[in-house]
């Protein structure tokens, strides 16, 4: 049912930031190591930082805003649903660069919902709102919101509508949906991702209803065909799982979604110019599984991607393993081809 007081207070982005593709953020994936990956095959792509709770930054004793300079743009999601922590929060992120900060209210885990925030956040539109607010008040990036379509019962086309008009009063001009409903419990975090059916129409019918907004679609795009399709009726696509598994879809983005002239860059190529990074984290201490476990995907679907998986999980976690195993690892696809 349409709201009639939709665009009383229409909303513009604070900050144009191409949103035509974006990859989620997914909490152990997305992190710096496969942010900087994947910038290397689409420059247009905006990224999202795994979800990071505000008690981590203000009370944690690691820095959870490090990022490379080469991941712009990138948007920060933030997990909180206490306004003056999360606008503390947000500043620190401005104050760092970052170009967007992104509200959490999608994640179903029981953890999540224990700490109040998440997709339980759906049924309070008004804490939301008021939390949207105190991050606007001290930021000039884009404060976003990514949401379900609705949680357990509270499913309704109108209690969604509900929520967008409570949050967008306050200024919000950006939202990311989700287009699944959350069940709160009974459900793991992966069966949420998967068992409540996909409602597109929904998401198609809000960007109907509120012109003015930005809106882009999150849940089960598996290929960049399907992107341009949902681009005909919304401004943004976010693609998860299937870029991170299939991470060389993200090579045709810019050509394929945002018009870019320039060529694809290569598989190989890809390896060769994350070798320097490789090595200067391997001189920081680090070690070289946790970049190559991003990697593991960037042959799927070709001969030898076998042979590439397989080396690299035997070999990368092995202490002082460095550039070699890349190197060999790929070494391996030739072989493997050849025999």
């Amino acid at each position: 049912m349409k709201i009639e007081n939709h665009h009383l207070k229409p909303c513009a982005p604070t900050k144009l930031l191409d949103r035509t593709f974006s990859i989620a953020p997914m909490l152990d994936w997305t992190d710096r190591h496969y942010r900087y990956f994947a910038r290397l095959m689409s420059t247009n792509a905006l990224l999202y930082t795994e979800m990071v709770t505000t008690g981590a930054i203000l009370h944690g004793r690691g820095d959870y805003l490090a990022y490379n300079q080469e991941e712009h743009p990138l948007a920060l999601q933030l997990g909180g649903s206490n306004p003056s922590e999360l606008a503390r929060c947000a500043k620190l992120a401005a104050e760092r660069g970052y170009d967007e900060v992104n509200l959490n209210v999608g994640c179903p885990s029981d953890r999540v919902q224990n700490g109040r925030f998440g997709a339980c956040l759906m049924a309070e539109p008004e804490l939301v709102a008021e939390c949207v607010d105190a991050m606007k008040q001290v930021v000039d990036i884009p404060v976003t919101v990514k949401t379900r379509i609705g949680i357990d019962e509270q499913d309704s086309y109108e209690f969604l509508t509900h929520f967008i008009d409570t949050v967008m009063a306050k200024g919000c001009g950006e939202f990311i949906i989700h287009a699944r409903k959350a069940w709160l419990s009974g459900l793991s975090p992966k069966e949420n991702r998967e068992i409540p059916p996909l409602d597109y129409d929904r998401a198609y019918q809000l960007k109907r209803d509120y012109p003015t907004l930005n809106i882009s679609i999150n849940g089960g795009i598996t290929s960049l065909e399907q992107a341009k399709t949902h681009l005909q009726h919304l401004d943004g696509v976010m693609m998860g799982r299937e870029a991170y598994q299939n991470p060389y879809i993200l090579a045709q983005v810019d050509q394929m979604l945002c018009g870019s002239p320039k060529a694809v860059i290569s598989r190989e190529a890809v390896i060769e110019t994350m070798l320097p990074y490789i090595e200067a984290h391997l001189q920081s201490g680090g070690r070289l599984n946790h970049i190559t476990r991003h990697m593991i995907g960037l042959f799927q679907g070709l001969p030898g991607a076998r042979a590439w998986r397989r080396y690299l999980s035997e070999n990368a976690h092995k202490n002082g393993a460095g550039v070699e195993v890349v190197r060999q690892a790929l070494q391996s696809i030739q072989t493997d081809i050849i025999d």
